[in-house]
């Protein structure tokens, strides 16, 4: 039987993880030994409901592409720009494998941005039957059998590891630590790659452009503060974060998460 490691669970990127806690469980899972170099964990959620209870799930956007293993939704998951929202209903269980950022192009076969906001079958990627991989990774009987079906799926199509994916973790590792990178001038100065170049490398391997990611993760950092129930001015947070007034980052904000800042601050309260 295979043993999972188990990982910290999210908060990041989840909007109101307090809230959401109550409602489902959400595991998340370290890929086997010859998956690493390709996938940085594996994520489950499931969930009971009792009758006529809706959850509305808000995920936000990550610079990834996802293979998501749900009843009649199975697909591969290209970078998503825009905010995801899940209903859960009575009961069920979704599997998901997040990739490296980076990692996919070896899939592909071409630069990750043709498939930015796109849902691709398994089939185009995998050597598998679709509607046969859904069955054998949803029908299993416990997380492990999951995790294990999904695994054998990925190995159908494993590529060479390519020495660009630790470049890309190298360059968004940069911009996640450190918090006062607001341009992409600033990050191609910090990471020693020209503007042009930095460019091309996130068509080609990313998915998104740098002053996208850049802007999520300021995002993010936001995010997570108000999460916490953080005091902090929001014209100051505004400013920090590198807008140049605060009606521009409400608006951001409140196109990301949902609600503009001072809600979100205040709904977030209310659930912890």
């Amino acid at each position: 039987m295979t043993t999972l490691q188990s990982v910290p669970r999210p908060t990041r990127g989840v909007v109101n993880p307090a809230a959401g806690e109550k409602i489902f469980r959400l595991e998340r899972y370290l890929p086997d030994a010859d998956l690493a170099p390709f996938i940085e964990h594996f994520w489950l959620v499931a969930w009971t409901l009792p009758d006529g209870v809706v959850h509305v799930q808000r995920t936000l956007p990550s610079p990834c592409i996802h293979v998501v293993f749900d009843t009649g939704r199975t697909a591969v998951f290209g970078v998503m720009t825009g905010a995801f929202e899940y209903t859960l209903r009575g009961s069920g269980r979704v599997l998901g494998l997040r990739f490296r950022p980076g990692a996919f192009r070896g899939f592909l076969g071409q630069p990750v941005q043709t498939a930015t906001n796109r849902e691709l079958p398994l089939s185009a990627v995998f050597d598998c039957d679709d509607a046969e991989a859904e069955r054998s990774v949803l029908g299993a009987a416990d997380d492990a059998g999951m995790v294990a079906a999904a695994s054998a799926i990925i190995r159908t199509a494993l590529p060479t590891v390519d020495p660009q994916t630790e470049r890309i973790a190298f360059v968004l590792d940069t911009i996640q630590n450190n918090p006062d990178i607001t341009q992409v001038q600033q990050l191609a100065e910090q990471v020693d790659i020209s503007v042009r170049r930095l460019q091309m490398l996130f068509k080609e391997y990313v998915g998104a452009t740098p002053k996208w990611v850049i802007r999520r993760n300021r995002l993010l950092d936001a995010s997570d503060l108000l999460a916490k129930g953080s005091d902090v001015d929001l014209a100051s947070l505004a400013q920090a974060l590198g807008y140049y007034d605060q009606a521009h980052f409400t608006t951001d904000f409140e196109k990301l998460v949902g609600k503009p800042p001072a809600d979100y601050r205040r709904s977030c309260k209310e659930q912890s």
